[in-house]
This record gives C-alpha cells, sequence and structure tokens, in this order.
C-alpha cells in the first residue's frame, strides 16, 4: 500500500485532528501502533508540525469521517493520477570514514562465517573490493596482524535482512558445502600457517 509523503507529520496531525483509532492512523501511515500512541502521549516527535493529508489530496473529509464512524474500517488513500516516483537504482552505498576501517573484519566474518557467498556478493554487501576480499583471504592484507572478524550487522555495513537476503541468493546457486571444502584463515587464533585460499 502506498503511503503518505510524510508519514509521521501525517499520523502527528491524525491524533490531533481526528477521533480515528490508533490501530487507522498506523495502518495508514505505515507506523506501530505504539509509535502513533507516543505522538498522541507526547513522547515522540516534540515540537514537530503535522502535515494535513486533505489539503495534501491522500486523504478526503468523507473518508475520515467514515472512518470514525466505524473503528473497523481502514482508511484508503485516495486515488492520484500522478506518476509515482521511480526509486533509483541502488548504487555503490556511502560509508563513513570511521566505519571504513571495519570492512576488512566484516570480509574476515563472512569468509569464515558464510563461504558460499561469492566475491561479488561481498563486494556488493559491504562495499569493498574484490582485491581487499582476496587480501583477506590470504592474509596479505596491510593490516592483517589486527584484522578481528567482526559480524558486518553489529558494525553497521549491512541489515540483517541484506545478508539473509544474499544468503538466500547464495545457497539457491549453489551446491551445499561441508566445512572439509572449505579453508579460510582464522583471524581469531593469530596463526599465520592458516593462509589457504577458499577451494570451489
Amino acid at each position: 500500500m502506498a503511503l503518505p509523503l510524510m508519514p509521521k507529520a501525517t499520523a502527528i496531525w491524525l491524533v490531533e485532528n481526528t477521533g480515528l483509532s490508533f490501530e487507522q492512523i498506523a495502518e495508514f501511515c505505515g507506523m506501530h501502533e505504539l509509535e502513533v500512541q507516543a505522538i498522541a502521549d507526547g513522547e515522540v516527535a516534540v515540537g514537530m508540525v503535522g502535515r494535513d493529508p486533505v489539503a495534501g489530496g491522500e486523504l478526503t473529509a468523507e473518508e475520515i469521517a467514515r472512518a470514525e464512524k466505524n473503528q473497523d474500517l481502514k482508511l484508503r488513500m485516495r486515488h492520484q493520477d500522478l506518476p509515482q516516483p521511480v526509486a533509483r537504482s541502488k548504487g555503490p552505498r556511502y560509508t563513513p570514514v570511521t566505519k571504513r576501517g571495519d570492512k576488512p573484519d566484516a570480509v574476515a566474518h563472512l569468509l569464515k562465517a558464510h563461504p558460499e557467498l561469492s566475491d561479488a556478493q561481498l563486494c556488493k554487501l559491504i562495499g569493498t573490493t574484490k582485491p581487499t576480499i582476496a587480501a583477506v583471504r590470504d592474509k596479505t592484507h596491510w593490516n592483517a596482524a589486527n584484522i578481528k572478524a567482526r559480524n558486518p550487522v553489529l558494525l553497521g555495513l549491512c541489515t540483517q535482512r541484506e545478508l539473509d537476503a544474499a544468503l538466500e541468493r547464495a545457497r539457491r546457486g549453489r551446491p551445499e558445502l561441508s566445512q572439509a571444502d572449505v579453508h579460510v584463515p582464522d583471524y581469531e587464533s593469530g596463526d599465520e600457517d592458516d593462509a589457504g585460499p577458499i577451494r570451489d
């Protein structure tokens, strides 16, 4: 379902100016019911100005009145002939300078925990390059002595949803790997002899 242009501001306006239930407002604005209740209690979005969805052409006054009479009804967005904005194709993800040093740690974790991911998937997921992945895998990275395998989700380099989607794609396209087929350097033990390549 399409959401209003500014969901939180729209929710504020609906809380302040209508008798709609929190559930109806949450459904219309794509929010959780507790978040709408927090807005009503003044705990969230304090000082934020509400946005009138009637003036914005997203709702009609009749639709609001209809939903106020029956709390079980859902608000329906007014149909507009305007073209929907086209989602921009995802380019390279921006990584803050402070997190760029965490990328080799994330690569080490994914090589160890999820060897089924291809180098291209790692590049896209973490926003790194194939030479960096190869250097971490072979323990020839300039900072190899300080690399600690850390989860990229916890580091904020990707979301759990993105990681799960990449793993699902990888598992669909490849046969199951046994642990004996995979050889990844162990950055936890600091064993320099453990630097063999991963076999496909």
